[in-house]
């Protein structure tokens, strides 16, 4: 019997989409309900209805998972950065694993029985982040907010103290907010697209302490009524001695900080455009040196408000390691480094290499990486501007320039067809994939496959706790 909009059933949860809705099959139809743990009893409302699956919304559970926890978060529910907060931290890790496995397997078409290394977990899955992108708007009663959008849309739940960053990020959203009060300072209308200040992104070096805040503005930065005020009092914020502090403020972040927190850098990005787009081109710097400065291991790394950088600092130096083990480098190679971003591998594997080019089509990010190199004292670095699957094949067929090893880290859609064609043709002994979608990866990994290479080893490592989000490294090796 097929079920329509409105009725209510009960199904038990088998399995977690790549989106993190709970999978449960009634009568062979499949179902997808938020917030499902798997092996729920749940009691759900039929909300929409397609020729082979469905969307039902979660009503109740009636016997909880024996992996279903009670979300410390208030607005986990309705908030769209989290998935995964009612499912217990050590079966996140299992089920991350087991959806790369099968991806693999399935998509791939990879044997990976005794290729997989243990999935490498954090010591402390929260406050995490050292980036955070807040919008601001109002609510239903005219006052300023800021939060997270609820999920797939852009309704702002408000939030100013989430759980997976900084806690500073509370004391400058509310300096902001009050600044905004004060000064009537408008929050961006989409419908309208009237409005002043359309996002915050707040960045933290870990082990610096400094802070970066970014104001997303949408107009010239002498709208700012007073902006000298609001810079001089996000300057204060932080000037307390870290002995000063009450008990249960510091986090892991503190932990590992070698510096007091401080906020380093203020600047304004203009953004006029009706646009998904949340930063614009072009900066104004109000305060410091328009960046902010923190290490991944033993390497330091310049951060501006367009770089490209891992948002988990700690599970970034445990990723770059395996990145690193995987390439078994000697200290002879020529290694190309392809997107690149701003150095971070690069810059990584040139302790080790004898020669690192690494590619990366924003030219800021190049910049960015050109400096970073400089500011460590690293000269066997090269980078490129451009798109990898054109500068290789430059590289390659006209300054015959090799690769022993190459380490990709592509996007989420993975690596262009001519991408994987030039490195085929290149022939490095090793590549190493680091991925954000094992999907793609597996697609990636059975074209190399057909072409003379095989998967040796895989890691995945979580970087993204409390979300359907993983990474993941694989050693690959040219067949003999």
């Amino acid at each position: 019997m097929k079920l329509e909009k409105n009725q209510m059933f009960q199904v038990k949860i088998e399995d977690m989409s790549d989106t993190g809705e709970g999978i449960g099959k009634k009568d062979g139809f499949t179902w997808f309900i938020k917030d499902g743990v798997i092996g729920d009893l749940v009691e759900v409302k039929v909300m929409k209805v397609k020729k082979s699956y469905g969307f039902a919304r979660l009503m109740q559970v009636i016997k909880p998972s024996p992996h279903r926890v009670t979300p410390p978060c208030p607005v986990a529910r309705s908030c769209g950065g989290c998935q995964l907060q009612a499912m217990s931290y050590e079966e996140q890790l299992r089920f991350k694993e087991n959806k790369v496995y099968n991806n693999l397997k399935r998509i791939g078409g990879l044997d990976c029985e005794g290729k997989f290394d243990p999935i490498l977990g954090m010591e402390n899955p929260w406050h995490y982040r050292n980036k955070a992108l807040f919008p601001f708007g109002r609510n239903k009663e005219g006052r300023i907010i800021t939060g997270f959008y609820a999920g797939r849309t852009h309704t702002i739940i408000e939030n100013t103290d989430c759980m997976l960053g900084v806690p500073e990020n509370a004391g400058i959203l509310t300096c902001i907010r009050n600044y905004m009060e004060e000064y009537e300072i408008s929050p961006y209308h989409e419908e309208t697209h009237t409005g002043l200040v359309r996002h915050v992104l707040i960045r933290k070096g870990f082990k610096t302490g400094e802070i970066l805040v970014c104001l997303v503005i949408n107009g010239e930065v002498k709208e700012l009524r007073r902006v000298d005020i609001l810079v001089e009092r996000l300057q204060k914020l932080f000037c307390e001695r870290e002995g000063e502090r009450r008990d249960g403020e510091h986090d892991f972040a503190d932990k590992i900080s070698k510096e007091p927190t401080r906020v380093m850098s203020i600047t304004c990005s203009i953004n006029r455009e009706r646009t998904n787009v949340i930063l614009g081109t072009e900066l104004v710097n109000l305060y410091g040196p328009g960046s902010i400065v923190d290490f991944i291991g033993n390497i330091r790394y310049r951060i501006s408000p367009l770089s490209f950088y891992q948002v988990n600092p700690v599970q970034t130096e445990h990723l770059y390691k395996i990145a690193l083990e995987y390439a078994g480098l000697t200290g002879t190679e020529t290694v190309w480094d392809l997107y690149c971003g701003i150095g971070t591998i690069s810059l990584f594997l040139a302790q080790r290499a004898k020669k690192v080019y690494g590619v990366e089509i924003v030219p800021q990010a190049i910049a960015d990486a050109r400096a970073n190199a400089q500011m460590n004292g690293i000269t066997n670095v090269e980078f490129f501007v451009g798109k990898a699957e054109e500068v290789l094949p430059e590289q390659y067929e006209k300054n015959h320039i090799c690769a022993d090893v190459i380490v990709i880290d592509p996007p989420r859609k993975g690596c262009e067809r001519a991408c994987l064609d030039t490195m085929i043709q290149m022939a490095p002994q090793r590549i190493v994939y680091v991925s954000c979608d094992s999907a793609t990866l597996a697609r990636d990994l059975r074209y190399l496959g057909e072409n003379g290479y095989e998967v040796k080893k895989v890691r995945c490592c979580d970087m993204f706790g409390w979300t359907v989000h993983t990474e993941c490294v694989v050693g690959i090796q040219r067949k003999q």
